[in-house]
């Protein structure tokens, strides 16, 4: 549990204000209209080139390959989905819905207002086991006081004895579960405009669906839908998975102020052009839950602070490549359920 590691990583001297400050100071927090018109125009050629291939291609193997392409598409568009949902696009409200609305129900059929409340929770309260919505849901175990909720059934066990592979093989599912989720979230009463997100996450379904079964036979249809969601989800959850699994976890019992908690619960991969954008600049993820409104453009400019104001009052700064880092995830499940087990 992170009690230990509080103990020994607070920081007696830093302080989220004091840092902010600076960051502020630098001008990182001011909107990057320009950047975002030039991602948004991008980002619809791209997914307006995947279908056009689409349709020239028509009733050919070789749609295979648009699938991938396509759920590449799907997570760029959900980038940008939670850009808008962080106010770093734009801070009208009226602009910042439709925006929501165009990106996430319509280009890749998840409820904007779900995600924006989940999203939310998550940054609150990331690593906390009481709180965080992104280790409730998942069926893995990230500490073994879970085992009891968790493994209740023989699958359920069956995933937490082998975790350190099957979290990965089960990111497959994802976008299954984010097409359900605003369903299931309306469901509970928790969706405001329940009507209109759902109504366009059918719709986006239904142009998908319309679209495969009219232009390609049967089968290759149904290839193509499966490949592309399970492209989308594996990718979704391969670029959020480094972000926290892994560091550590913690109750609620346990208090810890802004800067710490985003700090000592999140892990950075090692940016550069190709890292950048295929984690749609969620590899700064530190610097992102420490300012979740910065512009994706500026977290490269704030890494380097934050880097150095961690250092000189001795607040661990993890950041690591990407291969390190889903092996540092698998290698910590993979304790876990160890522990579980014995």
């Amino acid at each position: 549990m992170i009690t230990d590691v509080v103990a020994l990583t607070i920081s007696p001297t830093g302080s989220y204000r004091e840092l902010s400050d600076r960051i502020h100071a630098a001008g990182l927090m001011a909107p990057r209209a320009d950047y975002y018109a030039g991602k948004i125009a991008a980002n619809l050629a791209l997914a307006a080139g995947c279908w056009t291939a689409f349709f020239l291609v028509g009733d050919s193997w070789w749609q295979l390959l648009v699938a991938v392409a396509l759920g590449f598409s799907f997570v760029q568009s959900g980038f940008l989905g939670h850009d808008v949902g962080h106010r770093q696009v734009t801070s009208a409200r009226g602009s910042r819905y439709v925006l929501g609305l165009v990106h996430m129900n319509l280009l890749i059929g998840a409820a904007y207002g779900w995600w924006v409340n989940h999203h939310n929770r998550h940054h609150s309260d990331p690593n906390n086991l009481d709180r965080d919505p992104d280790t409730l849901r998942r069926q893995v175990i990230f500490d073994v006081d879970e085992l009891p909720a968790k493994g209740r059934t023989a699958f359920r066990r069956l995933v937490i004895r082998f975790q350190s592979v099957l979290f990965f093989v089960l990111l497959v599912q994802e976008a299954w579960r984010v097409h359900a989720a605003g369903f299931q979230t309306a469901r509970a009463g928790a969706l405001r405009n329940a009507r209109l997100e759902l109504s366009l996450v059918v719709l986006h379904a239904v142009l998908v669906l319309t679209a495969a079964f009219t232009v390609l036979s049967f089968w290759l249809a149904v290839a193509f839908v499966v490949v592309g969601q399970t492209v989308f989800g594996f990718y979704l959850g391969a670029v959020f998975a480094p972000n926290h699994k892994g560091m550590p976890v913690y109750r609620s019992s346990v208090e810890l102020d802004w800067l710490h908690r985003q700090v000592l619960t999140s892990r950075n991969i090692r940016p550069g052009r190709v890292t950048d954008f295929f984690f749609g600049g969620l590899n700064y993820q530190i610097e992102h839950h420490l300012f979740p409104s910065m512009p994706r453009a500026n977290l490269r400019h704030a890494r380097p602070i934050v880097r150095e104001y961690c250092a000189a009052h001795g607040i661990p700064y993890l950041e690591v490549s990407m291969m390190a880092s889903y092996r540092a995830v698998a290698r910590y499940l993979g304790e876990v359920s160890e522990a579980a087990r014995s």
